[in-house]
């Protein structure tokens, strides 16, 4: 049985105009993700990862090319769509769960139902002691996986997820990278996650598509396959499996072009 393609981008290219001339972002990007994949995205800095979620999202349009998602076209913002950014963007001023319900009150969604589906997301991943507390009194992993649920909370199909670790401390992102791809799973969802960190990507992903240097053209895609320890495959678990260094390896030889 064929697997289905739930976003499918075809030859979308990004040119930038400013007063000093035209930059060329990305050129003639394809490729697809099936419904409940994570596909990681990963190349040299300024190539355009971000552009390419934000393309996605609706939030810019490319100069040329489409994206679908559904099978329908992306011509705007899309409910199904739900978007992950570096910073948490937690408002001080308002607890967890409140924070949690924005989405849903920018919808006009806020009901009992909806505030006790909520509510039972943070109950099941280890939040639900601290609904009444404030961003500043939680961990930053803590409040990473509350930027998660808040993103969860207006039921997207597709999350993007933009470097979503990189304000965390190397242990933080270990425990949180586990803990986030757990949570995706078990709600099967299907992700798109941008990263600097190839570890990442690897132990995260289904797929690694590699890009390169502006403007950005796929180079390689990965298709990630690990041994995992004991068959438990988290993201710590699967940085132990016998084939990550060769992956590793594969893609740092890539990406090592660009640093030279």
């Amino acid at each position: 049985m064929k697997e289905e393609r739930f976003v499918d981008i075809k030859e979308i290219s990004m040119i930038y105009h400013t007063l000093s001339g035209e930059t060329k972002a990305i050129d003639k990007l394809s490729f697809d993700v099936k419904k409940g994949e994570i596909v990681a995205i990963v190349g040299p800095s300024g190539c355009g990862k971000s552009t390419i979620l934000s393309i996605i999202a609706g939030l810019i349009m490319p100069t040329s090319g489409t994206v679908f998602i559904d099978g329908k076209r992306v011509e705007g913002t899309n409910k199904k769509v739900g978007y992950m950014f570096q910073s948490d963007h937690l408002f001080q001023w308002r607890n967890i769960l409140a924070n949690v319900l924005i989405g849903l009150e920018i919808q006009d969604k806020l009901n009992e139902e909806s505030i006790a589906k909520v509510s039972k997301l943070l109950d099941t991943y280890g939040l639900g002691d601290f609904k009444m507390h404030y961003p500043y009194q939680l961990s930053g992993g803590m409040r990473q996986r509350v930027a998660l649920i808040r993103t969860l909370a207006t039921e997207p199909d597709l999350l993007l997820l933009d470097e979503p670790f990189s304000a965390l401390d190397y242990q933080s992102r270990l425990v949180v990278s586990d803990d986030i791809t757990n949570i995706i799973k078990q709600e099967k969802k299907t992700a798109i996650m941008v990263t600097h960190d190839i570890a990442e990507a690897i132990s995260m992903a289904d797929r690694v598509i590699v890009l390169s240097n502006r403007p950005a053209i796929i180079k390689s895609i990965y298709d990630i396959q690990l041994t995992c320890a004991d068959g438990i495959a988290t993201p710590l678990k699967c940085r132990e499996a016998p084939e990550f260094r060769y992956y590793f390896n594969k893609i740092w030889k890539e990406l090592d072009v660009y640093v030279k």
